[in-house]
C-alpha cells in the first residue's frame, strides 16, 4: 500500500499494531507507531489500549504505565478497556495491591468497572491465593453491581477447593443457584475436580452421572478426572470400567488420560497389564509422549521390573526423548543401592 501510494488511516494501523501486539512482535509494535506519527497520525484510545494490553501481557507493566501517561498527556481519556488491561497486567505480576489501586482509580474517574474488570481482579486474587480479599470483592459487587455471572463463582469455587475449603466451595455453588446462574460445563469440571482432589470421591461420581444426564455433552477433560480421582481413591476396577466407557460416548483417550490410567495400574500392583495399555496406545492414533514414557518406566522400577524400565528407558531415548528428573532419581537410587549390595 505504501508503495503504491496508498493512504494509510489509523483504522489500517489499529489493525496492523492489534495483529503484531497478539504476535508478541513489540519492537516492531514501536517502529509502527513511530511511522504512523511521521505521517502525522496521531493513535486514539484503540490503538492506546492495545499498546497497554500488549505491554502488559508481555510484563511490561512500567512500559504500559508510560503509555498512559502519554495518553493523559494529549488529554485522551482512558476508557473501561484500557483500565481493565492494566489492572490485567498487574495481576499477571501479582502485583494486586496495585490492581486494587487502579480498580478504585476507576471508580474516582466515573469509569464503571464491567465484570470483566472486575473478574480479572478476582481471578488474580484467587491465582494469588488471597481468597479473603477475593471474596470482600466479591460482596461489594453484591451489593453495587454489575450482577455477578458464571466467570467470577467458578473462579472462586475453584479457589475455595486447591485451598482445602471444602464446604465453603459448597456454599458459594449453592447461593449461585439460588442467584439464577446456571452451571456450566467448566463449572461442573471444576466441582468435579475439587471432589475428587479432596477425596470426596462418592461426590463425585454423583455428580458426573448427573453431568452425563444433563446433556451437557462430556469431552475427554471430565472423564479423565473422575479416572484420576478413582485411580487416587484406589477404585481401580472403576476406573478401568470408566476407561473403557470412552467408545459408547464416541470419544477417544488422550496421552494424558492414557498416562493417568497407567500410572493407576502401576500403583496397584499392576504393571503388566499397564504395559499393554501403553503398547495399545497407538491402536487409537494416540502415540506415546515422554511423560507417558516416563511413567511407564516409573512403573515398572516401582514394582521391581528392573530389566523391563531399563529396555523402556532404551526404547525412549531412541525416540528422541528423555528421563525426567522423578525417572532419574529412581535410576539413581536403584544404582546405589545395588552398589550396596555388592559391598556387603
Amino acid at each position: 500500500m505504501v508503495d503504491n501510494n496508498i493512504s494509510l488511516d489509523i483504522v489500517i494501523y489499529n489493525l496492523l499494531i492489534d495483529a503484531l501486539c497478539k504476535e508478541g512482535m513489540i519492537s516492531k509494535v514501536v517502529e509502527t507507531v513511530d511511522m504512523m506519527s511521521k505521517q502525522g497520525i496521531e493513535p486514539n484510545v484503540v490503538m492506546y489500549t492495545t499498546l497497554v494490553d500488549a505491554h502488559c501481557k508481555e510484563g511490561m507493566v512500567s512500559e504500559a504505565e508510560d503509555i498512559l501517561y502519554t495518553m493523559r498527556k494529549r488529554g485522551i481519556e482512558l476508557d473501561v478497556f484500557t483500565y481493565t488491561a492494566l489492572v490485567n497486567g498487574h495481576c499477571l505480576q501479582n502485583e494486586m495491591d496495585k490492581a486494587r489501586r487502579v480498580l478504585q482509580l476507576m471508580i474516582e474517574k466515573d469509569c464503571a468497572p464491567d465484570m470483566v474488570t472486575y473478574n480479572t481482579m478476582i481471578n488474580g486474587y484467587c491465582k494469588a491465593k488471597r481468597l479473603d480479599e477475593a471474596m470482600e470483592l466479591f460482596h461489594e459487587i453484591s451489593q453495587k453491581g454489575p450482577i455477578l455471572n458464571t466467570v467470577t463463582y467458578n473462579a472462586l469455587v475453584q479457589s475455595m477447593f486447591q485451598l482445602g475449603k471444602v464446604s465453603t466451595a459448597h456454599e458459594l455453588f449453592r447461593k449461585m443457584l439460588a442467584s439464577g446462574q446456571v452451571p456450566d460445563i467448566v463449572t461442573c469440571t471444576i466441582l468435579l475436580d475439587g471432589l475428587c482432589k479432596t477425596g470426596h470421591i462418592e461426590e463425585a461420581l454423583e455428580l458426573f452421572q448427573a453431568m452425563q444426564n444433563s446433556g451437557l455433552g462430556l469431552d475427554i477433560v471430565p472423564y479423565t478426572i473422575l479416572i484420576d480421582g478413582l485411580c487416587k481413591a484406589q477404585h481401580i476396577e472403576a476406573a478401568k470400567e470408566l476407561f473403557h466407557q470412552f467408545s459408547d460416548s464416541g470419544l477417544k483417550p488422550n496421552v494424558y488420560t492414557y498416562c493417568v490410567m497407567i500410572n493407576g495400574l502401576c500403583k496397584e500392583g499392576l504393571p503388566n497389564e499397564a504395559y499393554r495399555l501403553f503398547r495399545s496406545m497407538g491402536d487409537n492414533d494416540c502415540l506415546p509422549n515422554s511423560f507417558c514414557y516416563n511413567v511407564m518406566i516409573r512403573g515398572f522400577l516401582r514394582n521391581s521390573y528392573t530389566s523391563k524400565a531399563t529396555q523402556l528407558l532404551t526404547e525412549m531415548v531412541g525416540m528422541g526423548f528423555s528421563a525426567d528428573r522423578f525417572t532419574a532419581t529412581l535410576f539413581r537410587n536403584l544404582i546405589v543401592h545395588s552398589n550396596k549390595s555388592n559391598l556387603l
